[in-house]
C-alpha cells in the first residue's frame, strides 16, 4: 500500500500535473493540501477517470484537504480537526482506506510572528497533539500526512540565516512537532533518511529550486502499527521542476 502526501498549491491549476504524477507514480492514497477550490470547483470528474475516489474539504484562499483513493472512496471518520467548532479554516479531513486511517492535514504558515497567526498555528498544533494522543493510545494503523508547515530541525533547512525569523523554525513551532514524536508517532522520512538534508518545498523566489535551497515541511507520521511496516520511502522532486509545478513536492511512503 502505496500512500503519498502532495501539497498541490492549487488542484485545478496543477490538475495536469497531478494526474500525470497519479499515472507514473500509481499511489493508493494521496492527501492533499491547499487546494484552492471552493467544494464545488473541486476537480471530481478527473480524478475519478484517473481511477481515485475522493473526499475534500474545500476552500477559494489559502487552504483545503482531499484524501484520493485509487479504486475506492474513502470512508470519512473527520471533517475538521476536533477542538474549536468555530475555526472556519478547512485544514484537516480524515478518513479509513482498506484498514488503515489516513489525515490530510494543512497547518497554518504562522507569519508573521509574533502575532495572531503564530498564535493560531501554535493553538491550531495543540489541537493536532490532543487528537493525535488519541489515535496514537488507540493502537491502530495511522498516517498523519500533510504539510505541517515546520521544518523539525537543521537537516531540514538549507544552509541559509533567511529563515531565522520565520515561524517555521521556530522553538515552539519545532517543540510542537517534537511533541507529536513523543507520543510515540514515527516521522517515515527522517527514518529513512536519517543523517541527510532532503527537502519537499522549495520557494518560488530568489532561484531556490535550481539551488536546492529547500525545507522539509511535508511529513508522514506513522503510529506504531504501521511503523513495523514500513517498506520504502520516498520523494517525487523531480515533479517540483516540471513546468508551473507546484512549490512542494510528494512525499510517499510503502507499507508491507
Amino acid at each position: 500500500m502505496k500512500i503519498a502526501s502532495f501539497n498541490i498549491n492549487n488542484v485545478n491549476r496543477r490538475l495536469e500535473n497531478l494526474l500525470a504524477w497519479l499515472k507514473q507514480a500509481k499511489p493508493d492514497v494521496v492527501c492533499l493540501q491547499e487546494l484552492k477550490a471552493t467544494d464545488g470547483q473541486f476537480p471530481r470528474a478527473a480524478l475519478e477517470a484517473a481511477g481515485y475516489g475522493a473526499v475534500w474539504r474545500g476552500q477559494s484562499t489559502w487552504n483545503g484537504v482531499a484524501i484520493l483513493a485509487r479504486d475506492t472512496k474513502p470512508v470519512v471518520t473527520q471533517w475538521a480537526l476536533p477542538g474549536d467548532p468555530d475555526d472556519a479554516q478547512c485544514r484537516y479531513i480524515e478518513a479509513a482506506v482498506d484498514g488503515v486511517l489516513v489525515a490530510s492535514l494543512y497547518a497554518p504558515n504562522g507569519n508573521p510572528q509574533p502575532g495572531p497567526k503564530f498564535d493560531y498555528k501554535l493553538a491550531w498544533h495543540a489541537r493536532l497533539s490532543a487528537h493525535a494522543a488519541g489515535l496514537i493510545t488507540a493502537e491502530i494503523p495511522v498516517v498523519l500526512a500533510g504539510d505541517y508547515n515546520v521544518a523539525p530541525g537543521a537537516l531540514d533547512v538549507y544552509a541559509t540565516k533567511s529563515y531565522d525569523d520565520n515561524a517555521l523554525v521556530q522553538p515552539q513551532s519545532r517543540a510542537a512537532f517534537r511533541e507529536l514524536l513523543d507520543q510515540g508517532w514515527t516521522d517515515a522520512v527522517r527514518k529513512a533518511f536519517p543523517a541527510e538534508a532532503v527537502y519537499t518545498f522549495w520557494d518560488y523566489r530568489r532561484n531556490r529550486w535550481p539551488r536546492n535551497a529547500g525545507l522539509r515541511l511535508d511529513h508522514l507520521l506513522v503510529s506504531k502499527p504501521l511503523a513495523k511496516r514500513l517498506k520504502s520511502v520516498g520523494i517525487d522532486r523531480d515533479t517540483r521542476g516540471l513546468d508551473d509545478a507546484s512549490d512542494h513536492a510528494p512525499v510517499w511512503i510503502e507499507l508491507k
